[in-house]
């Protein structure tokens, strides 16, 4: 069985509180990892997340590509702000070399984009020396569960290097574990920061524990960050990893 409900990883369903745990989450991750001076920031996320508007509250600013090598999505409704400027492109080639300071890839895009490898070194081209690179996929872990959901026994038997998973609705991903993610990183010439899962509460637990004190949220976001070492266990639907290229 998948570890999350396959109607509820969009988003969608009765795990409400264990979305608004998860978002949470993210938000208090990118807070942490955003450059602390003013900078560049390239977001490929496709409008599918709230992080242009929160970098831009912290004082940077974006390029949101919109169409990054994948079909369009209705963005995320967020304030107006002169900090983000939004492009519609399938690749960087707007974008001169070593031209931005940080990048964000959030919302699975480089599970969407099934040749990551190519996507990653359009990326490190265009970061700066120094400049970082903050990426979310989906893990083995979900790809197996959704292959079993399906019946796909077979293809759970496949040990090759790529694991690529239909999704009911048709699309296509590329899952990873901990140890394929270092080696897309480093890969494109980034050196691996860390690599975690980007939650390991289950969704009863959150649900328990929020029930119990509605006040509990801030301390399960520090519980989540703070209480695992960085490791190679594949654990969790989405694996996150920070990345930077050598000066």
């Amino acid at each position: 069985m998948l570890p999350i409900p396959a109607n509820e990883l969009n988003g969608t369903g009765n795990l409400g509180p264990y979305w608004t745990f998860y978002h949470a989450v993210v938000a208090e991750q990118l807070r942490r990892w955003l450059p602390e001076k003013p900078s560049l920031l390239l977001d490929l996320s496709g409008g599918r997340g709230r992080w242009p508007a929160q970098a831009a509250r912290a004082g940077h600013r974006v390029v949101e590509v919109l169409d990054f090598r994948r079909p369009a999505a209705e963005p995320w409704l967020r304030e107006a702000s002169d900090r983000i400027h939004k492009v519609r492109s399938d690749d960087l080639a707007f974008l001169a070399d070593e031209s931005v300071d940080a990048v964000v890839a959030e919302e699975r895009a480089l599970s969407v984009e099934i040749m990551a490898e190519s996507a990653l070194a359009d990326v490190t081209r265009v970061l700066k020396p120094g400049g970082r690179v903050l990426v979310c996929v989906d893990s083995l872990v979900l790809g197996m569960a959704i292959l079993a959901e399906q019946n796909y026994w077979a293809h759970l038997c496949q040990t090759g290097e790529v694991m690529l998973v239909p999704w009911p609705d048709g699309s296509i991903t590329r899952c990873f574990s901990a140890a394929q993610l270092r080696d897309l990183l480093t890969g494109a010439g980034l050196e691996v920061e860390w690599v975690r899962p980007r939650t390991v509460l289950s969704p009863s637990t959150v649900d328990h524990v929020l029930g119990s004190d509605q006040r509990s949220l801030s301390w399960l976001v520090r519980t989540e960050l703070d209480a695992h070492p960085d490791d190679d266990d594949t654990v969790g639907i989405h694996l996150v990893a920070s990345g930077r290229k050598p000066l």
